[in-house]
């Protein structure tokens, strides 16, 4: 049986009726707007009435800030009401933290949940501005309108997925069906990665690749995951004529000679990428970063630095990430920015860091243009901005991580792009972190959140070029932040004894288990099988490069799991064997008896075909940036100068 309950903050406490009233009236111009009310809807099942009526009163509501109201409730006639909720197989915290909660207070199995916020108006509002409130709040990439009647059953209907299909006559192919098939299937790869598969197929496995393969390989190539864009080759780099380029030209040609000192010999490509890490692999080459923490796992930017405690000196591990989502905040902002936040800290996790703090730098477009002017197929500017401020704020509050800079630049050319960016800082004890390469017979443990629709082709999605479309049609390529169960991580990781029996650590970012878990060892058999689930219906493609976030993939000793899964359970955590490192070097996955994937390790390490192309670096145009000074230190003195910029 459904039990229904609808909680509302009482009149002093309804902060967020209240912004959302002074938004819907400054924004949308509902100047004829009275009154907003914020009612949240809960839907449960699996509880006695007993139980129910104690969930209520104690979890699902604050007694001295909540009005808590029965499911025959309505909202009076004056009032124009609907529903929203998130869509079918998106995370929905609010519903997951109630059961957890619901199951605590109960000791007894863990009750379904569906959650929808009600909004009701009052005042003189048109049906047209009535629905330009619908579409102002309701975000399509993760929302959708709810239902006003109550739902017979809260299981969800799922459909037994198919087989996973062969692509038939994929190795046959020519360039025009190559084409079609590329178009139809929205890669992120090129046509010229796709023939490469096609080549691959043909004349060294001798047969038709699965999808599941194809999507495995796309994600895996995706310039998320591999930085495609800036690995591409620049066959040649000519610098435009202005007031600087002697200087540009100069230091083009201290790179080349740089090269030539590091790369004698070789053929490495000249790219973006080597630009950006000459400079430290130079320094590295003589002696000059000492403190440097080299790994073949590669979790995030590590240095050794020594800690003194109590008076005795001990060697730590200081680590540094940044992560962007620029793509995940333009078209969800509230859940791109927190993962943003969250993708950042999971790195260092993965390589048992605790992270202390963090830093956030953003540019949008001006949020104070009017919501008609808003560019077609966009979310609003203000929207964006100041959904994407509450998503990360709300993931950094829940796991605790103090945030020291905040910086947001506003500019027009963040109108159709943008920018999220995410820093933190983490550090370990040196001694708690073991580094050890896999070797056959070790085991995958799957640690954290379970796998769901949501985070579906993100990698990819992100290393896509996005049009006026994408709002609409981008939805399962948003990933859901899980900050509780990401908290409960880093509590267990910060357990010396639990730090100790990880040989390598991977965290569940872009592109799931076939990169997560695919980047732990060359030869790996992964049992799709095994990986748990939020809900039932997923096929292996989805099981496979779901980017469900929270989740870590951890190397263990075979005779280390049953302690490792023993501490987890303390945390409330899950922890499921779900892959073994092999002695092929091959990456196998297996769903329902069915190889689903078989790819050699050789293949997929050449990431695709090299891009390439030729490069113009263009003159500065205006005034020299160098003799410009900002309007708020032009006149002062050197010295006052510098305080006021450093204030």
């Amino acid at each position: 049986m459904v039990t229904r309950v609808f909680v509302e903050k009482k009149q002093g406490f309804n902060i967020e009726a209240q912004q959302m009233l002074a938004d819907l009236k400054g924004n949308l111009g509902l100047r004829g707007l009275e009154e907003v009310r914020i009612l949240n809807r809960y839907d449960v099942s699996g509880l006695s009435e007993e139980q129910f009526g104690a969930a209520a009163r104690t979890i699902l509501s604050e007694p001295t800030m909540d009005a808590v109201y029965g499911e025959d409730f309505r909202l009076p006639g004056e009032y124009q009401v609907f529903a929203m909720e998130y869509l079918p197989g998106q995370y929905d915290q609010r519903a997951d933290s109630a059961a957890q909660c619901v199951q605590l207070l109960t000791q007894g199995e863990r009750p379904a949940v569906a959650t929808a916020k009600v909004i009701g108006l009052k005042g003189q509002v048109s049906a047209e501005e009535f629905e330009k409130v619908k579409h102002y709040l309701i975000n399509p990439v993760e929302s959708r309108e709810a239902s006003m009647e109550k739902p017979a059953t809260l299981e969800m209907q799922a459909d037994v997925p198919a087989d996973v299909a062969r692509v038939t006559g994929f190795t046959t192919w020519d360039k025009a069906q190559m084409q079609a098939y590329f178009d139809s299937m929205g890669f992120a790869m090129t046509l010229s990665d796709l023939e490469f598969c096609r080549d691959y197929f043909r004349d060294e496995e001798h047969r038709d690749p699965t999808v599941t393969e194809l999507r495995v390989i796309d994600t895996y190539w995706s310039d998320h995951c591999r930085h495609t864009t800036f690995l591409t080759r620049l066959n040649k780099i000519d610098v435009e004529k202005g007031a600087l380029s002697q200087a540009v030209e100069k230091a083009l040609r201290d790179y080349l000679a740089l090269r030539e000192e590091l790369y004698a010999g070789r053929d490495k490509p000249v790219s973006l990428m080597d630009m950006a890490t000459i400079s430290a692999k130079y320094l590295r080459k003589k002696g000059l970063v000492p403190d440097l923490d080299e790994s073949e796992e590669i979790n995030a930017c590590s240095i050794e630095a020594p800690v003194t405690i109590d008076g005795k000196t001990e060697t730590w591990l200081i680590q540094f990430k940044n992560e962007t989502h620029n793509h995940p905040t333009e078209i969800e902002p509230f859940g791109g920015a927190a993962t943003c936040l969250g993708g950042a800290i999971r790195d260092p996790l993965s390589g048992r860091s605790y992270v202390y703090q963090a830093m956030r730098v953003t540019g949008s477009g001006d949020p104070t243009v009017p919501f008609e002017k808003t560019l077609h197929g966009k979310l609003p500017s203000r929207k964006i901005t100041t959904g994407a401020a509450a998503g990360y704020s709300s993931y950094g509050n829940q796991i605790g991580l103090a945030t020291g800079q905040v910086t947001e630049l506003y500019d027009p050319g963040y109108v159709a792009k943008r920018m999220e960016i995410g820093a933190v800082v983490g550090a370990s004890p040196k001694a708690n972190v073991r580094r050890e390469a896999p070797v056959p017979g070790d085991v995958i443990v799957l640690l954290g959140g379970a796998t769901g629709r949501d985070g579906i082709g993100g990698a990819t999605g992100s290393s896509k070029a996005h049009t006026e479309k994408s709002v609409e049609v981008c939805g399962a390529e948003v990933q859901k932040g899980n900050p509780p169960t990401e908290r409960k991580l880093q509590r267990l990781f910060r357990d010396g004894d639990v730090a100790r029996l990880i040989k390598r650590c991977n965290d569940f970012g872009a592109g799931g288990v076939c990169v997560a878990i695919g980047e732990l060892a060359p030869g790996l058999k992964i049992d799709l099988n095994q990986v748990p689930k939020k809900y039932e219906g997923l096929d292996g493609t989805e099981l496979a490069i779901s980017e469900s976030q929270e989740r870590m993939a951890v190397v263990l000793a075979p005779q280390d799991v049953e302690e490792f899964q023993r501490k987890a359970r303390e945390e409330n955590l899950d922890a499921t064997v779900v892959a073994v490192v092999t002695e092929e070097p091959r990456l196998r996955m297996e769903w329902r008896g069915d190889e689903i994937v078989d790819l050699s390790r050789a293949f997929l390490d050449t990431n695709g075909v090299t891009q390439n192309a030729e490069a113009e670096i263009a003159a500065p145009q205006g005034e020299n940036y160098r003799k410009s000074v900002p309007a708020c230190l032009a006149g002062k003195e050197g010295t006052e100068a510098l305080k006021e910029n450093m204030a």
